[in-house]
C-alpha cells in the first residue's frame, strides 16, 4: 500500500514542478513580448512624427514651389508687356538709337548663370533682411569661428530645387539659433536662482 501512494506522490511532485516551470515560461514569454511591443510602439511613434514632419515639410515645398511658379508666370508677363512697349516704341527712335537700344535689348536677353546666381543671392539676402525686420530680431553677431551661411550656386536646371533646400537649410539654422539662445536664456535664469 505504501509504495503506490509514494509514487502518486511523486508524480504530483513532478507535475507541480512542469506546472512551475511553464508558469514561469510563459511569464518570460510574456515579458519578453510586452518589451517588444513596447519597443515597436515607440517605433511607431517615432514614424508618425517623421511623418507629419515630413507632411508639413511637403505643404511648405508645396507652397514655395506654388508661389515661385506664380511669380514667374507674373515677371513672364512683365517681360511680354515691356517688349511690347519696347517694339513701340522703338521705330520712333532715330536709326542710331535704334540700333543701340536693340543692342542693349539683345544683352539684357543673355543672362549668364553667374548673373543669376548673383541677382538670386541679392534676393534672398533683401527677402531675409526684411524678415528679420519684421520680427524685429536683433541682429546678432556670429561666434568666432562661424562664417555668415553662404548660398550654393544655382544652375537653370536646378535652381527650384537648389532655392527649396536653401530655404528649409536657413529655416533649419534658425531654429538652431533660435534653440541655442533658449539654451543660454535658460542657463542665466538657472545661475540667478542659484545665486539668490
Amino acid at each position: 500500500m505504501m509504495f503506490p501512494q509514494s509514487r502518486h506522490s511523486a508524480s504530483s511532485q513532478q507535475l507541480k514542478f512542469t506546472t512551475s516551470d511553464s508558469c514561469d515560461r510563459i511569464k518570460d514569454e510574456f515579458q519578453f513580448l510586452q518589451a517588444q511591443y513596447h519597443s515597436l510602439k515607440l517605433e511607431c511613434d517615432k514614424l508618425a512624427s517623421e511623418k507629419s514632419e515630413m507632411q508639413r515639410h511637403y505643404i511648405m515645398y508645396y507652397e514655395m514651389s506654388y508661389g515661385l511658379n506664380i511669380e514667374m508666370h507674373k515677371q513672364a508677363e512683365i517681360v511680354k508687356r515691356l517688349n511690347g512697349i519696347c517694339a513701340q516704341i522703338l521705330p520712333y527712335l532715330s536709326q542710331e538709337h535704334q540700333q543701340q537700344v536693340l543692342a542693349a535689348i539683345e544683352r539684357a536677353k543673355q543672362v549668364t548663370p553667374p548673373e543669376m546666381n548673383s541677382i538670386i543671392r541679392q534676393q534672398l539676402q533683401a527677402h531675409q533682411l526684411s524678415q528679420l525686420q519684421g520680427l524685429a530680431l536683433p541682429m546678432t553677431p556670429l561666434p568666432l569661428g562661424l562664417s555668415q551661411p553662404t548660398l550654393p550656386a544655382v544652375t537653370t536646371s536646378s535652381g527650384l530645387f537648389s532655392l527649396s533646400s536653401l530655404l528649409a537649410s536657413q529655416a533649419q539654422l534658425a531654429k538652431e539659433e533660435k534653440a541655442s539662445r533658449d539654451g543660454v536664456d535658460s542657463h542665466r535664469e538657472e545661475d540667478g536662482d542659484k545665486s539668490d
